[in-house]
């Protein structure tokens, strides 16, 4: 088994319910403004401004499939073991939210590429902070990530 190559449409389908949809630009937890499906900046770079214009969620579902694509390949670049399409998935969508260089560099990726796939999925939990404080919001959202994670069982 390798590694999947893109985000599957369900894991598009829990990145979106994770999220959640927003037309208008508002405040995330960390400060950060933000629209649609948690995008802080538009595709070509633009950053997100309280003062943008609100769009529509088929706007907003067409940003995150074209977003998405680099959080995807740091994922395939970082991660050397095999990967069920689940695994792929939780990875890309915890990489969504804490940034790229976070989720390389992170003790998650480091386990996975030693064959550690269950110490792997405990290290989701420890991802709850925003703005340095402990968030009941991003502690759900890891378990949920950690349950996709494993939800296929570990690689052939």
């Amino acid at each position: 088994m390798t590694i999947p190559k893109r985000l599957s449409q369900n894991g598009l389908t829990r990145l979106k319910q994770l999220e959640g949809f927003r037309s208008a630009p508002y405040v995330d937890v960390a400060g950060v403004p933000t629209i649609g499906y948690g995008a802080t900046y538009y595709p070509g770079g633009a950053k997100v401004k309280m003062a943008d214009a609100s769009i529509p969620e088929s706007k907003a579902s067409e940003m995150l499939v074209e977003m998405v694509k680099p959080y995807s390949d740091a994922i395939n670049k970082c991660v050397k073991l095999p990967l069920t399409q689940a695994m792929f998935d939780a990875l890309v969508i915890f990489a969504y939210n804490v940034g790229i260089a976070a989720a390389q560099g992170s003790t998650l990726v480091r386990l996975i590429n030693c064959g550690a796939y269950v110490a792997a999925a405990s290290q989701f939990a420890r991802w709850n902070k925003a703005g340095g404080k402990e968030s009941p919001g991003l502690a759900r959202r890891r378990e949920e990530e950690r349950k996709l994670f494993l939800s296929q069982g570990m690689p052939a």
